[in-house]
């Protein structure tokens, strides 16, 4: 049974200035996801949905999903601030005045219908590299449906980091290749100007903690057979009691995959990549970005030309 690709893509890049899951990066058009996707298909995965907002639905098809769908089997679905809310939640929800919907979980779970298989879930606006889609690919396709063993596949942090400001890292903490557990640094920084790993700190708590940079990180790469949901609805209804009337407040996909470990429901296995992350988290981003996949197509890492028209 070959995986599904579960692409996380209705984030608001609130910090980006714009869609910039849809925003071209490659010779000829491609934009990030192009070649997350590519990656995916030829690592033996068998469709992808994409996640997205209504609102960028037509921008999203002209220049990204009809031409995915011309060479992979593809689909997407919305998230939108009210999906699996009764009236009564939307209700609480609404007084709020909130616009963006409710996090990674959320996003996750209005894909639900679409997923009978094993799947990834990625972020739209990180590069993975080939590496990461090859070691899931082979081990979603082992596994069954009901397969209490998830995967995770991490990155070292000195090779996630962004010169234009502050990144959120998901810090994981192993035991015997398994997941231990993942604290969320939501603001990693360089301090100094060599950007190395001899300057990298994190303000969590209220707290400054100096980083190495050896750190191995989650992206939000996972993959896990549809078992998984049954842990993820519980922590969204536990999220809905206490958090529909916190205008801030996000379900995160690391924390609903660490319940799974916590609560005894099972073990998630931690795979490496040595791939340099880059990504789109600020404007600034979008040079390095496009100088990177020209380095690659280049080296012939990838083809001139990505899809077929």
């Amino acid at each position: 049974m070959k995986p599904t690709l579960l692409v996380l893509a209705a984030g608001m890049g609130s910090r980006y200035g714009g869609v910039k899951q849809i925003d071209a990066v490659g010779k000829n058009g491609e934009c990030l996801l192009d070649f997350s996707t590519f990656d995916a298909r030829r690592s033996g995965f068998g469709k992808v949905v994409f996640i997205i907002r209504k609102d960028i639905e037509k921008d999203f098809r002209e220049r990204l999903f009809d031409r995915v769908a011309r060479n992979f089997d593809a689909e997407y679905v919305f998230q939108t601030p009210t999906a699996l809310l009764t009236e009564e939640e939307q209700k609480t929800a609404a007084k709020t005045d909130r616009k963006k919907p409710w996090g990674t979980i959320h996003a996750v779970l209005c894909a639900k219908e679409k997923i009978n298989e094993p799947f990834a879930v990625i972020n739209a606006d990180d590069y993975y590299g080939k590496n990461g889609f090859e070691t899931l690919g082979k081990y979603l396709s082992s596994i069954s449906n009901d397969c209490t063993e998830h995967a995770m596949v991490g990155y070292v942090l000195g090779k996630t980091m962004s010169r234009n400001g502050s990144v959120s890292r998901g810090v994981a903490y192993t035991e015997n290749g398994y997941l231990n557990k993942i604290v969320e640094n939501t603001k990693i920084y360089y301090t100094g100007e060599n950007f190395s790993g001899d300057g990298i700190e994190s303000e969590l708590d209220g707290k400054i903690y100096k980083l190495t940079g050896k750190e191995t990180v989650s992206m939000n790469l996972f993959g896990f057979s549809p078992k998984a949901f049954e842990r993820f609805e519980k922590y969204w209804e536990d999220f809905k009691r206490t958090s529909l009337s916190l205008p801030k407040a996000e379900a995160l996909l690391p924390v609903a995959a660490s319940d799974i470990i916590k609560n005894g429901e099972g073990k998630i296995r931690v795979f490496t990549s040595d791939e340099s992350w880059f990504g789109m988290t600020y404007p600034e981003d979008k040079q390095v970005v496009k100088d990177a996949i020209a380095k690659k197509i280049k080296s012939g890492y990838y083809p001139e030309m990505l899809w077929e028209k």
